[in-house]
């Protein structure tokens, strides 16, 4: 801890002869200097300019350092932004030439399975109608087999 003391001069004639004397107290020209600072400091200085004259205060060294890891990470940044980017083009492209023909087709086959499983379902109804013995099933005792309907190939 700092201990501050004042020290008065005893001799007046060597303060005279200094540049640095005063002919006030030093007691009342440091409270004076320091209330024309606060004054001085009001509106027309931003918070840049106070965060720009600190800049001397960090010893170069430091500051190069801080410099290049801000520039690093910035870099990274970046360059990391612009792989993720690509990646997501490849994705997105990739998905809308290969993808979507893709699910359009198979949605095209569903429609034509769903008309072909349709006009079947017609067929076996218009050859009931047209038989009447096969509109009920046959008696216990009989050995007829129903007639099946026409069956595509695959099922």
């Amino acid at each position: 801890m700092v201990k501050v003391e004042i020290v008065e001069e005893k001799d007046q004639q060597s303060s005279a002869n200094s540049p640095y004397a005063s002919t006030s107290s030093s007691r009342h020209s440091s409270q004076e200097s320091i209330s024309s600072i606060s004054s001085e400091l009001s509106v027309e200085e931003t918070l840049y300019d106070r965060i720009n004259a600190l800049v001397d205060i960090v010893p170069p060294a430091t500051r190069h350092r801080i410099s290049t890891k801000v520039s690093k990470a910035t870099s990274f940044v970046k360059t990391g932004g612009k792989i993720i980017g690509n990646i997501v083009w490849i994705v997105t492209t990739s998905a809308l030439l290969v993808g979507l023909p893709l699910a359009l087709s198979l949605e095209d086959e569903a429609k034509i399975v769903a008309q072909e499983r349709e006009m079947m379902a017609q067929q076996q109804g218009a050859q009931q109608m047209l038989s009447p013995g096969t509109a009920y099933p046959p008696p216990p005792g009989s050995n007829q087999t129903p007639q099946k309907g026409i069956v595509p190939p695959g099922f």
